[in-house]
């Protein structure tokens, strides 16, 4: 069986490397397709660098469109010229979802969408216009498949990959600490994101953020895991920090330490400060108490803000239906509000425990890995 799987951020390359590993537990499978070092570590071969899809923003998208719009014409070429049985396209629907056009437009081959449009929070007509090129959804959220299956998809809940992953022991967290030279101080993780454009934007904020903290908690030390098409510009940003943090860099490091180093990092944390997205879900299972940050450009603020139909952006407060995630997004993303907050959690981690236990609960942990589930459910549509 031949499967072209293509991811266009970092979030959909562990989703990707999940369902490949899954894949190749229960079937003989060939890949071809798009996607970064997690995805590689499975067997990738990718047709280019992942990270050039890896835009976010409606302005932000403009100055790239004639280069993007090549890819997807070369990115649809090549799924035609595989052979594959299936099209697996992971998030990134601005890309994914005109691939996955031109290719239904010239075959019959079946089109899967890993990671449904989130219709309940904007945009509730995106589910109508995708079920035209996409035959099967796979849901990551419990509540998303009645969605998908009103617009005409078949659509399965898989679970989340962050449920099954590791979490660093007690001994691991020590050894941590010493290597880095930690001691018993309290630790900040700091995440600005894994796109250059938010780095970019969030990298500064952050930063006047943190000094009335470290002024008031001086024992406090900085912890930033980055991603290696970040880590030079990040670098750069975090030299202007009112205290240099310990970057732990993939591109200094084999992919396997680079993964031990960043569980136990998250194991160690007292708190942290991050950018929306799935790594709230990664905080979350290591129990990290956190506040979240985000934005974008003024003009992408106006028209998603017209458009948004929820009044949080973090999956953990979605998931365990409560608000106990702080968030300062948008005209929020401020740096005397996130500094607020930071001092807040500090001071009483533990109001965000069970809202993130439920949330892990809810999302498939103890059970089956979502990879395995999301592979089962793609060899399902094909009937195998």
């Amino acid at each position: 069986m031949k499967v072209f799987v293509l991811a266009g951020e970092a979030s959909g390359d562990r989703l990707g490397g999940a369902l490949m590993a899954g894949l190749k537990l229960l079937a003989d499978v060939r890949f071809e397709g798009i996607g970064g070092p997690l995805m590689q570590a499975e067997g990738l071969v990718s047709i280019f660098p992942m990270d050039e899809l890896s835009v976010m923003g409606i302005t932000e998208v403009l100055p790239k469109y004639l280069h993007l719009k090549r890819r997807i014409r070369q990115t649809a070429d090549a799924v035609l010229a595989s052979g594959a049985d299936v099209l697996v396209t992971i998030d990134s629907p601005d890309f994914s979802l005109r691939v996955a056009a031109l290719v239904k437009a010239q075959s019959n081959i079946r089109t899967v969408h890993y990671v449904a449009p989130s219709v309940w929070a904007w945009r509730a007509g995106r589910a109508a216009k995708m079920a035209k090129v996409i035959d099967h959804v796979l849901a990551l959220l419990p509540f998303e498949p009645p969605y998908m299956e009103a617009a005409g998809m078949d659509c399965d809940f898989v679970g989340h990959p962050v449920v099954a992953e590791p979490q660093a022991s007690a001994a691991q967290i020590v050894e941590f600490r010493t290597q880095h030279g930690l001691a018993d101080a309290p630790v900040l993780l700091v995440l600005p994101g894994s796109r250059k454009g938010e780095v970019a934007r969030l990298g500064p904020i952050f930063g006047q953020a943190l000094a009335p903290v470290l002024a008031q908690r001086p024992d406090l030390r900085l912890v930033v895991p980055t991603t290696g098409h970040v880590a030079t510009l990040l670098r750069g940003i975090v030299a202007d920090w009112p205290a240099q943090p310990i970057l732990i860099d993939p591109s200094d490091m084999k992919s396997s330490l680079y993964k031990h180093e960043k569980m136990c990092a998250f194991g160690a944390a007292t708190g942290a400060l991050a950018a929306s997205g799935t790594v709230s879900l990664e905080l979350a299972a290591s129990e990290t108490p956190m506040v979240i940050a985000y934005d974008v450009s003024w003009m992408s603020r106006q028209i998603i803000a017209a458009m948004l139909k929820i009044d949080t952006l973090t999956l953990v407060n979605l998931v365990s239906e409560t608000r106990s995630i702080p968030e300062c997004n948008g005209k929020h993303c401020k740096p005397q509000e996130i500094t607020a907050a930071l001092l807040k959690i500090l001071s009483a981690p533990e109001s965000q425990r069970e809202a993130m236990r439920l949330t892990m609960e809810r999302l498939g942990k103890g059970g089956e890995s979502p990879g395995l589930r999301a592979a089962r459910a793609v060899l399902k549509g094909l009937g195998r």
